[in-house]
């Protein structure tokens, strides 16, 4: 645990040294705010005091920003040929995974921390539910943490930064609405399977304040897949050097 955390902590640095980090807080907190607190579908014109507005864009904020955010991870080490040296090192695929997995989620995880002055603004204008805002800032970091995953599977099978980018879109367009899209023109039992593979089935449920089991089962076998397969990507780049 504790060389994961060294590459976890090695891999935040960079992210603040090379000012992404900073890019990618301002602009989340721009879109975000803008259509939480701004545009026509704000809270003041909701007359309610709730976060969905929120919850509803940073849904499709973090879509974008996550991806942009893992496609360097492992895809600009593997260019570089640091990937070589760091493996070199005594450290298993599997710790540099989620060392650089885990990095990511601190970093999501501090933006959404920027936006707990809202909750407390919002709290004074009417009675909010608690409950619900507990529950869709999980459902924000499940659904990080699943797309996370994912982006860095995509940022492991290539070299090239905009092949992660774009393969890390193409695959979580599929769990975003695809899958949604494609259940709605579907019956029967085949058409509730599909349906439950929409990540915005489980999304809306959580952020509604509802906590089932099926929901968390379903993000942990997402983020369980991506870094499974990460780890196999970068198992099969081992065996053929």
């Amino acid at each position: 645990m504790k060389t994961i955390w060294i590459i976890a902590r090695r891999e935040l640095s960079s992210f603040f040294d090379s000012l992404i980090a900073f890019i990618i807080i301002i602009l989340f907190l721009g879109f975000s705010g803008f259509f939480t607190w701004i545009s026509g579908s704000d809270i003041f014109m909701t007359g309610q005091a709730s976060l969905q507005s929120f919850f509803s864009i940073a849904y499709w904020t973090l879509f974008f920003f996550i991806p942009a955010l893992t496609m360097r991870l492992i895809a600009e080490e593997k260019k570089t040929g640091t990937i070589e040296m760091l493996l070199t090192k005594a450290v298993t695929d599997r710790q540099v995974i989620l060392g650089k997995y885990f990095a990511t989620l601190i970093l999501i995880t501090i933006a959404l921390l920027f936006t707990l002055p809202w909750v407390i603004t919002i709290s004074k204008l009417g009675n909010i539910d608690t409950g619900g805002v507990i529950c869709g800032y999980m459902a924000l970091i499940l659904m990080s943490a699943a797309y996370t995953s994912i982006g860095l599977f995509a940022s492991s099978i290539t070299s090239n930064q905009i092949v992660a980018f774009l393969s890390a879109l193409f695959i979580g367009l599929f769990f975003h609405f695809i899958f949604e899209v494609i259940a709605g023109d579907m019956t029967g039992f085949l058409g509730q399977v599909i349906n439950s593979l929409s990540v915005n089935v489980h999304f809306e449920s959580l952020s509604r304040g509802v906590v089932d089991s099926k929901d968390l089962v379903y993000f942990g076998s997402i983020i369980f897949l991506g870094l499974f397969l990460t780890e196999v990507s970068m198992s099969k780049r081992n065996a053929f050097n």
